[in-house]
C-alpha cells in the first residue's frame, strides 16, 4: 500500500464516518455492476455523484484512487479475457489491488449461491478482506477476531482453495496478523 493510499485511509474512515460509508458501499456496489457491465460508467457515475457535492480533499482522493484501481482491474478483465464467471480470478484481481472491501462484496455475492466446501473457502476469503480491511484503519482488535475465523476456513479447507490464489502465503499473513497484505496472484496471468 502507498503511504498516500495508507495516509488516506486514516481519514477515511467508513466505521466512524456516515458519508465515508456511504461512498465506500456505494463505489464497491459500482465496481461490481462495472465488472458486469464490462465498463466503468457505473463507478463513474457513482464518483461523480459525490464529487458534485464538493467533499473535503481527502475523501476527493479517496474516490480518485478507488475509480484508478477500478479501471486498472477492469483492463486486466478484459485484456486477460476473464470471464465473469471466473469468480476467484477476479477477486484476486481486486484483491491484488488492495480493494479488500469490494473483494468482500464480489465473494459474498457469490456466497449466497454456493453450498459446501465452496461456501466455506468463500467465507475465509471474505474474512480474510475482512481482516485487511480493519487493519488498513489501525483497528487491531477487530482485524485479530476475524482473522482468527479467516484462518480456521482457510486451514480447514486449503486443499479446496483455487489454485490461482498463494493460499499458503495467505495463511503465513494472517497468522502474523501482518498489516502489509500479501500479493494473491501466483500465476503470471494476474500480473
Amino acid at each position: 500500500m502507498t503511504d498516500l493510499h495508507s495516509h488516506l485511509l486514516k481519514k477515511f474512515d467508513p466505521f466512524e464516518n456516515r458519508l465515508c460509508r456511504n461512498i465506500r458501499n456505494d463505489l464497491s456496489e459500482s465496481l461490481i455492476k462495472s465488472i458486469h457491465a464490462g465498463n466503468t460508467g457505473p463507478s463513474r457515475t457513482a464518483a461523480g455523484k459525490y464529487a458534485s457535492e464538493d467533499p473535503e480533499p481527502f475523501i476527493n482522493d479517496y474516490i480518485d484512487i478507488r475509480v484508478t484501481c477500478y479501471e486498472s482491474v477492469l483492463h486486466h478483465i478484459q485484456s486477460k479475457g476473464i470471464r465473469i464467471d471466473e469468480t476467484y480470478r477476479i477477486a484476486v484481481l481486486l484483491w491484488d489491488q488492495e480493494l479488500f472491501f469490494e473483494v468482500h462484496e464480489w465473494l459474498e455475492e457469490k456466497w449466497h449461491t454456493a453450498n459446501g466446501v465452496e461456501k466455506k473457502v468463500m467465507q475465509a476469503l471474505i474474512r480474510a478482506a475482512g481482516t485487511y480491511v480493519h487493519l488498513s484503519l489501525g483497528r487491531l482488535d477487530s482485524a485479530k477476531k476475524i482473522a482468527q475465523k479467516a484462518l480456521a476456513g482457510l486451514v480447514e479447507h486449503k486443499a479446496s482453495v483455487p489454485v490461482d490464489i498463494d493460499v499458503e502465503r495467505l495463511i503465513e499473513k494472517l497468522q502474523a496478523l501482518d498489516p502489509i497484505p500479501p500479493q494473491l496472484g501466483s500465476g503470471t496471468h494476474f500480473q
